[in-house]
């Protein structure tokens, strides 16, 4: 049985960066991003979801060994990033963050 989860996690880091892409542009847009955290720890979190995004293709297009590498290098970062957006959301609903 092949249990191949990098096509998923391509997908779904894909669509985090999407959600990325519109934290980031909304913030500017408003012109919050001077008087907020969220824009930097946004920013983190696309870093950390395009570097996802880039190993799970490395593990999908990979011959070798290192499929299996790339893989998990995939699926370590966009748990990460996943970590990183949640404690960001409780934080400012919590008001902690503005």
């Amino acid at each position: 049985m092949d249990d191949k989860k990098s096509p998923q996690i391509l997908n779904a880091s894909s669509n985090f960066l999407g959600f990325c892409f519109l934290v980031i542009t909304s913030l500017k847009f408003f012109k919050f991003s001077a008087t907020t955290f969220i824009d930097e720890i946004t920013a983190v979190c696309f870093v950390i979801f395009m570097f996802s995004c880039l190993c799970a293709f490395l593990s999908i297009r990979s011959k070798t060994k290192r499929t299996v590498f790339y893989e998990t290098l995939a699926e370590y970062s966009f748990l990460i990033g996943l970590i990183i957006i949640f404690l960001m959301t409780i934080l400012f609903l919590l008001e902690i963050i503005h």
